[in-house]
């Protein structure tokens, strides 16, 4: 194997392992946002659980996190919580922080 091909293999294989991170990272932050809507949605115990799973599934309907930031707007205008679009996509961003930062310690 020539130092190119090592070279391309290494870079290939960095490239899978950031996709796989950035997916679990993607998978977790939606858990955390889920269970935070639910809270704010009344939910506690095996319903925050459902609904924070449910949140999980709404991100595989679309590419991007636009399908899940509409789950959770269109529950929380059904619900009657007051959260501003602004505000939500805010903690979807401060939940990506820590959820990259619990991927990343496992």
């Amino acid at each position: 194997m020539t130092t190119f091909d090592k070279r391309e293999d290494a870079y290939e294989k960095k490239f899978a392992h950031d996709e796989e991170l950035r997916f679990k990272a993607t998978a977790r932050r939606n858990k955390l946002l889920g269970l935070w809507a639910a809270e704010k949605l009344g939910k506690t115990g095996e319903d925050a659980d459902a609904y924070a799973r449910d949140v999980v599934r709404a991100d595989f309907e679309e590419p991007g996190e636009e399908d899940v930031f509409r789950k959770i707007r269109a529950d929380f205008d059904a619900g009657g919580v007051e959260q501003s679009d602004h505000q939500i996509r805010r903690t979807m961003e401060e939940l990506m922080g820590t959820a990259v930062a619990q991927v990343e310690k496992d």
